[in-house]
């Protein structure tokens, strides 16, 4: 790198500290362009990072570090190793996370309904547990500026701890997923996938989150375990037969359009293909037959209604049954009753909440004596949308889909192509992938019936009677994107013909979150608006992100490069695993048990922190451990002490020269060993083996090499010469090895002596430390040194004596051929043992023993 006056070297302070020195090298790294991508650099030369865009919908905690301070290692590596890196950041700050969050800031509730206020102001916030109860209802456009507004705060929150926490990110490529590039790349990308016929339309079950008043897609479920009952009813069939089931939701009789049972249950095989009639609204219902009938659970024979879980989603679409819609969008049952269902009972259900119809019916059932003996109690997996807190309910909507290989066989199986040419870091990853893509029973949900999203791009034309031609949407010009058809009239129509007959509508939802994440590669790369930089970021080299997304982000992210590019977005994906509190608990919000990091940064210092992370391998979980954050914090310190020392000596000016003693060969010996193990795990993407090995090597350095040499690196002559020259080469590059993980005090310390920054230094090589070797070196000798010099310690130690106490007589007793050896450093340990005499003793023991005599 070129020195010039801003990169001059500081020179060595007297009094060097951690204190302080986020604040300096992260001021000076912005002002320097230290991270900032090179984009003059060809295809070959650039290293692509797809960077994971976190929620803005709250605080950052240990996790995100944990995984951030990992793919910094990795950006960090990278650029050393040559490579410019394109390392962006996003904000992921559309979806439901923000509007929860907006409504329980300033206690505001969104209503499409309401005209546009430009004078409204929000309150204060936070509002008081009232204000929240009862909110206060705001136009859409007034909402989602409310939502702009704070996730624009909360942005500039979570980027003053990514830049405390020392991530090498080139902040002019920030992006956010609300942002005008990333609608317009959303918006481009769903009409090419609707003009291939991979999106399309269709009124079909969806799961609904009724709190959220939204469809949900299937990546979103969870399985929570939930209190139930079972309760056996009574069905009739001809002739006086009975036929009994259990279910856990007789809320949804007046929805059953059949009973299901297995085709070799011989128990009902004369049933099958015959009716029976429902208790109490004495409905009639055919008996069928389908494999998904387990005859071990309940009695054997089920109650399939329209529609009450997934399965009776299949079974329904299988066996082409009726269809009996009795719960409404509200979570609450239709004021009518279904088709063919009597007004009588259905009267008392009407309007009532999934609960309070549940009571009800069992009323009437007890009261036609259709319950057969009490309900049982159970405890069993309910479906919720993961960011929900009510179970989900299936209701017919109309939505739009992306064709993902949940009924496309020939699409799946190019998708699990996919994911086997996919590097998966930890390999056993790619099995969870497997089991997602192979396990899919439907197309992706992608509209969302919310308002702070990428509005879905089309609007549709109203026939004469008002009514809208689904089958023909409008779509804009790419050219005009982004748009919203809320506010938007379509090509050829204007304003005044919005809602009126022979006019149009424009489509109310917005995109699922995860159509636009999916597509971070396209928009942070510049597709179809930056051609040059596209060509040489995509497909990008590594996608890093949590093993809990990998249905949801990383699939989608694959389904949408495979569809428009034919090709994976990245070549390698490495992932995090979980946070773990003392008690070996996953740290989650809902827990309570989330710790946030600045604070940790405050006291501690970053580089300790990004210590602890750092000992955590990819895919491994980690527990947070505030005693190895401080332990990081000794290293650190230890670093810029040591530093000072070997500096101290006049290793800043030896640099390059060669050494020639034994020990001093022995030390960059193995120095070589441990650039070449630390190479070797970076690149595999091991983080905290490549760590590992540098502290160890580290502490020998400190504890045994600089005690060993530092009287004879006092001196003068070549002896002297050849400290100063191993001291030079060890620290420049240790402090390279080490600068992925402890970025801040490695660039003070370079600063000192070096010019330009150690983030922008070459990697160290095995033949740049070797090339400071004359003639050869044996690792084995700086260890045997420092065997006999720990022996000399403890002597001293066990007798409370100084260890600068003058030892009069030693004897060396081992093999004579380690005595030989030891004949070679055997000056170095008598000045640091302050040995007076020491006398070898050939073949008295079969290891070295070094014995002091006072």
């Amino acid at each position: 790198m070129t020195d010039t006056a801003r990169t001059a070297r500081a020179g060595v302070p007297e009094r060097p500290t951690l204190d302080g020195i986020e604040e300096t090298w992260t001021r000076r790294w912005q002002e320097e362009g230290t991270y900032a991508f090179d984009r003059s650099r060809e295809r070959a030369d650039v290293y692509a990072i797809d960077t994971p865009p976190p929620t803005v919908s709250g605080e950052l905690h240990m996790g995100h570090v944990f995984s951030y301070t990992h793919t910094d290692t990795v950006a960090r590596f990278q650029r050393m190793r040559g490579k410019a890196v394109f390392y962006p950041m996003g904000w992921d700050d559309n979806g439901l996370p923000t509007e929860r969050r907006v409504q329980n800031v300033y206690g505001v509730r969104c209503d499409p309904s309401l005209p546009y206020d430009p004078d409204w102001t929000p309150p204060d916030a936070p509002v008081d547990d009232a204000a929240r109860k009862n909110p206060t209802s705001i136009s859409r456009r007034n909402f989602v500026e409310l939502c702009e507004r704070l996730t624009g705060e909360d942005e500039q929150v979570f980027e003053a701890l990514w830049r405390r926490l020392g991530l090498s990110v080139d902040w002019s490529l920030t992006y956010t997923t609300i942002g005008r590039v990333a609608r317009a790349t959303s918006q481009r990308a769903f009409l090419r996938n609707l003009a291939r016929g991979e999106a399309y339309q269709a009124e079909a079950p969806t799961l609904w989150d009724v709190g959220f008043a939204t469809a949900v897609a299937q990546a979103e479920l969870e399985d929570r375990e939930r209190p139930g009952a079972y309760h056996r009813l009574r069905f009739h069939g001809s002739g006086g037969r009975e036929v009994l089931i259990d279910t856990t939701r007789p809320e949804l009789l007046p929805a059953c359009v059949a009973l299901v049972c297995h085709p070799d249950d011989e128990r009902y095989a004369d049933l099958v293909g015959a009716s029976v009639r429902t208790p109490v609204f004495g409905v009639e219902v055919p008996v069928r037959a389908h494999p998904l009938a387990d005859p071990a659970k309940g009695t054997g024979i089920a109650m399939v209604c329209t529609f009450g879980d997934l399965t009776d989603v299949t079974w329904w679409r299988d066996l082409d049954l009726d269809t009996r819609v009795v719960i409404g969008r509200d979570g609450r049952l239709l004021p009518e009753p279904p088709a063919g269902v009597p007004t009588q009972p259905y009267a008392t259900l009407a309007g009532q909440t999934v609960n309070a119809a549940r009571r009800a019916v069992v009323e009437l059932l007890t009261g036609t004596g259709d319950l057969v003996g009490e309900p049982r109690p159970i405890t069993h997996p309910v479906k919720f949308y993961e960011r929900g807190d009510r179970p989900l309910e299936i209701v017919s909507t109309r939505q739009w889909y992306l064709r993902n290989g949940g009924r496309d066989a020939e699409l799946r199986t190019a998708l699990l192509a996919r994911g086997a040419e996919l590097n998966w870091v930890p390999g056993h990853m790619r099995h969870r992938y497997e089991h997602w893509v192979g396990g899919l029973t439907g197309d992706w949900l992608v509209s969302r019936q919310r308002f702070f999203g990428v509005p879905v791009p089309v609007w549709y034309r109203l026939d004469d009677a008002g009514e809208p031609v689904w089958s023909q949407p409008l779509t804009p010009a790419e050219s005009t994107l982004p748009i919203d058809p809320s506010s938007e009239p379509p090509p050829g129509f204007d304003e005044a013909q919005r809602g009126r007959p022979g006019g149009f509508i424009g489509d109310p939802d917005v995109l699922d979150t995860w159509a636009t994440s999916s597509l971070s590669p396209q928009i942070v790369g510049g597709w179809e608006t930056d051609p040059d930089l596209f060509a040489r970021v995509f497909p990008m080299d590594l996608r890093p992100q949590g093993q809990e997304i990998i249905r949801t982000w990383l699939f989608a992210t694959v389904v949408r490069a495979h569809l428009e590019h034919g090709v994976l977005p990245w070549r390698d994906t490495v992932l995090s695993g979980w946070i773990l509190d003392p008690d070996r608990k996953k740290m989650s919000k809902s827990k309570g048990n989330v710790v946030t990091p600045m604070a940790l940064l405050t006291e501690h210092g970053s580089d300790a922190v990004r210590y602890w992370a750092a000992s955590g391998k990819p895919g491994m979980d980690l527990a947070f451990d505030p005693g190895q954050i401080r332990i990081g914090r000794r290293l650190a310190t230890k670093v810029l002490n040591a530093s000072k020392f070997a500096l101290g000596l006049g290793a800043a000016d030896a640099l390059r020269a060669p050494a020639t003693e034994p020990l001093d060969t022995a030390m960059l010996a193995e120095l070589s060993g441990v650039v070449a193990a630390a190479t070797a795990a970076f690149e595999r993407y091991d983080h905290t083996a490549a760590l590992q090995a540098t502290e160890a090597f580290f502490w020998r350095f400190c504890d045994d090499y600089i005690e060993l040499v530092k009287e004879r690196a006092y001196g003068t002559g070549p002896g002297a010469d050849s400290a100063r020259a191993a001291l030079a080469t060890a620290l420049s590059v240790q402090l390279r090895l080490f600068a992925p993980v402890l970025p801040y005090v490695t660039e003070e310390v370079w600063s000192w002596w070096r010019y330009g920054s150690v983030h922008q230094a070459p990697w160290p090589t095995t033949y740049e430390v070797e090339r400071a070797i004359r003639g050869t070196g044996d690792p084995a000798l700086l260890r045997l040194a420092g065997d006999a010099l720990s022996q000399v310690r403890r002597a001293k130690s066990e007798r409370k004596l100084s260890m600068r106490t003058e030892v009069p007589l030693a004897e060396a007793l081992a093999p004579a051929a380690v005595l030989g050896q030891l004949t070679l450093v055997e000056d170095d340990l008598r000045a640091a043992g302050r040995i007076s005499r020491l006398d070898h003793l050939p073949d008295r023991t079969t290891e070295l023993v070094i014995a002091c005599a006072f």
